[in-house]
């Protein structure tokens, strides 16, 4: 059993510098997630904050030039969330690949720039839902203390919307962390592509897809691991 272990393990990464394939895979890999859920999180944020002030230009039933633009603004994101929660994120991959960005030199680039704007989308409506989750009243004594409704979301409405999400923005960020597994359909080498390629070379699926599979089990349980332990300080500075 150790010899066979032995043997897979040299021709899976020892034999012809084969390992360079894999550290060039988990390179990609985590670029295109670390960029995919920052730009995921911008936009997140953006759309939320566009879709709580246009409710509450409606809620007002203002007439203004600037809430009929905010409203506008409003279907525009709300057309975008559609889109992206109603396609398949291959196609759209394939889509930014090849005729929105097609003849873009670095491939890596479009697909951190696919994959956030599909997480944002998701992002948007998770953000949304913990603001939502924050009692009225602190948006309240923020108009109070003269904050703008935008300096109110940032500064009082968000941070505690943020301690309401974050499993959810996490569960958010191991998806597209699993996701990233797709882009061998634009020919970039991640982890999966890596792997398959490695596993073209020795005939010998077993020890090359488990020890891909081992190596996102590991980043997958350590995002979850860091997370919860930060959930664990906020709570107990919510003590304090």
């Amino acid at each position: 059993m150790f010899e066979l272990l032995k043997e897979g393990f040299i021709k899976t990464f020892i034999r012809d510098n084969r390992y360079k394939v894999f550290v060039e895979g988990f390179k990609n890999t985590m670029i295109i997630t670390i960029v995919a859920a920052i730009i995921g999180i911008m936009i997140g944020v953006f759309v939320s904050f566009v879709h709580t002030l246009a409710d509450n230009e409606r809620d007002k039933h203002s007439r203004t030039f600037g809430s009929k633009v905010l409203i506008a603004l409003d279907k525009i994101c709300n057309a975008y969330v559609a889109v992206m929660r109603g396609t398949p994120l291959a196609i759209q991959l394939m889509i930014m690949t090849f005729i929105i960005m097609g003849g873009f030199p670095n491939k890596v680039i479009v697909c951190c720039i696919a994959f956030g704007v599909n997480s944002g989308a998701y992002v948007s409506e998770v953000i949304r839902g913990g603001i939502a989750s924050v009692d009225k009243g602190q948006t309240e004594a923020g108009r109070a203390l003269g904050l703008t409704q935008i300096g109110t979301l940032r500064l009082i409405v968000l941070p505690q919307a943020i301690k309401n999400i974050l499993p959810a923005l996490c569960n958010e960020a191991i998806a597209v962390l699993k996701e990233t597994s797709i882009v061998g359909l634009v020919s970039v080498v991640d982890l999966t592509r890596a792997g398959d390629l490695i596993r073209s070379r020795t005939m010998s699926p077993y020890f090359t897809l488990i020890s891909v599979a081992i190596v996102y089990f590991i980043l997958v349980f350590g995002l979850s691991k860091a997370v919860k332990r930060l959930e664990l300080r906020m709570a107990q500075s919510d003590r304090y």
